[in-house]
Parts: C-alpha cells; structure tokens; sequence
C-alpha cells in the first residue's frame, strides 16, 4: 500500500490538475453519502469533532474514506487545527490502494473547490483576493485561487497578526504581491474576492460591507452554531453551495433560511460544472459560495494524487 505524508501529498495535487478534476467529479454528477459528524465534549475549550467521510465512484474502481478530528482548542497550543487521515481503496476488491495525510488533502481539495466554484462565480477579471483566516486551509486559498483567476495581489487578515504575517511572507517568495491588513472592513472594500477559513461562531463579514460585483467565499462554518457572515451578507446576492449538506450543517446558510432571510439558493457545484444553472451573469451582481466540504471532493483529490505519483 502506497503511503503518502504530507509533503508527498501536497506535491501529488498541483492546484491546476485538482481543479479539473474535481469540476470533471461534479460534471458527471458523483455524490456520496452525508458525513457522519460526532460531538466530542471538552471542558475548558470549545467541543471536538470527529467527521468521517465516506465516498465510492460506483463504476468498480475507487472508493475512500476520511477521518477528521477537528478540535478548536488546539490553537492556544499552537497545533493545527484539523487532524485527518485518508484511505483509498479498489471499489471492486475493497483492497487498501493508499494512506494519505488527510489533513493536507483537506486543505487542499477545500482550497480548489473555492478556485472552481470562483471560476463561475467571480469576475473573469478579479485581481485581488482577500483571505479572512490565515490558518491550514486559509494559507492554501491563494495559491488555489491564482490557478483559476488573474489574482495579482492578496490581502491576508487574520485574528492573529503574526500568521497572517506568515503567510504574506510565503506569499512573497513566490513573488506575490501580498499585505497583512488589520481593518477588516476596508480589506473588504479593496477586494474583488473575499475567501473566509476561519472557525467563527460570530459573523465577520457584514453585508453592508459588501459591493456591486464582489464575490464571497465562505468555507469556516461547518456546524449550525457557526457564522462567518451576517444575514445581510448572504442575502445581497445569488447564493450557491457545494451539495445539500451545506443547507443543514452551516450556520451561514441554516440561519438566514430558518429565520426567512434566505428564500433560495441558486444552484450548487453539481449544477455550475454540469451546466444546469448559470453562474454569474453581470458584472455588478454580488454573488456567494457556501461549502461545507464533500467526501467526492476527497476521493477525486485522492485518485489525483495516486495518479500523480504512478506517474512518476
């Protein structure tokens, strides 16, 4: 069984390769069960979570599975946030093909899936992103996003100055145009782009902040307890998810349509990349991506990466 840390994990899923191949996952309409979510109680710290994220193709050849904990409590220790493990294995056999750090591959296929959905949604000529939240999956945002728009420079707020400083710096080496920004609200106005990874429970982005042609990317809330955007927010334009989970897991979704705010999403992943639903259609509409994160988002990216390294 082929056993992948996480540098060779990284290095199997160039940003370009994984794109197309999550749009091609969601193009031929794979879906996969809802993920299995467990509460782990902490005293003195925000609860855990443990996720597992089963997917198969259906047609004989892949399958996998994921397993997460998620344990907020961990940034006070300086750990990462997010522990994961993937496996994948021949669908026909059931045989054991690959262990991948899952924590990398999460970063990274969350990351694409943003650039994808982006690609519909954002304008053609959006140059500069913003990303709230300079965490693993934030500090992968960039990179995902440069692979799919013209993003030339890249505002970095964080709660924690010095990670945003972090990543600003990484960016830098790769001859990016980048700035750590302490005024959120003004980072907002200077974006074409606003990406968020962080793990709120209270709003950041409010909706009167945002303006004709932005788009918002929310990736942080995964429980109905959490919020990365006001109603206002989620409201002032078309809003689109990755699949239905998103509607019962977030808070940023859940919340405005259980108080009425929210009356329809426009479409999902499945519908943009299979085209069944347009995805922007002005150069002044404002429009949002919810995801939650799909378990075909992580068998695609797996099968990516065990390609990648057959070939080499």
């Amino acid at each position: 069984m082929l056993v992948l840390d996480a540098a060779a994990t990284a290095s199997a899923l160039d940003y370009s390769a994984l794109i197309a191949g999550l749009r091609e996952m969601f193009a031929a309409g794979v879906t996969a069960p809802l993920r299995h979510a467990h509460g782990l109680p902490r005293a003195g710290e925000p609860d855990a979570t443990l996720l597992l994220m089963p997917a198969w193709m259906g047609d004989g050849s892949h399958g996998g599975v994921k397993i997460v904990n998620v344990v907020p409590g961990n940034a006070r220790r300086g750990l990462p946030a997010v522990t994961a493990s993937y496996l994948l294995f021949d669908e026909t056999t059931g045989a054991h093909l690959a262990l991948m750090d899952g924590a990398t591959l999460t970063g990274r296929r969350t990351a694409a899936a943003s650039a994808l959905a982006a690609s519909y949604l954002a304008r053609p000529d959006a140059r500069t992103l913003l990303v709230v939240g300079a965490g693993h999956i934030g500090s992968e945002l960039p990179f995902a996003y440069r692979a799919a728009l013209p993003i030339e420079r890249v505002l970095v707020w964080n709660p924690t100055p010095a990670r945003a400083e972090r990543l600003v710096a990484r960016l830098r080496e790769e001859g990016v145009e980048a700035e750590v920004r302490g005024d959120l609200q003004a980072a907002v106005g200077d974006a074409d782009v606003i990406s968020c990874a962080t793990l709120s429970t209270t709003p950041l982005i409010l909706g009167d902040w945002l303006k004709p042609g932005q788009h918002l990317d929310l990736v942080g809330s995964f429980t109905p307890a959490m919020r990365e955007a006001d109603d206002r927010a989620v409201t002032r334009g078309r809003v689109f998810i990755d699949g239905p989970a998103a509607a019962i897991e977030s808070g940023d979704i859940k919340g405005p349509m259980a108080a009425g705010a929210l009356k329809e999403i426009a479409g999902t992943l499945y519908d943009l990349c299979g085209g069944r639903v347009e995805g922007r259609r002005s150069a002044a509409e404002i429009t949002l991506f919810k995801s939650v994160g799909l378990a075909v988002e992580d068998l695609a990216a797996a099968r990516i990466a065990l390609a990648a390294r057959r070939q080499e």
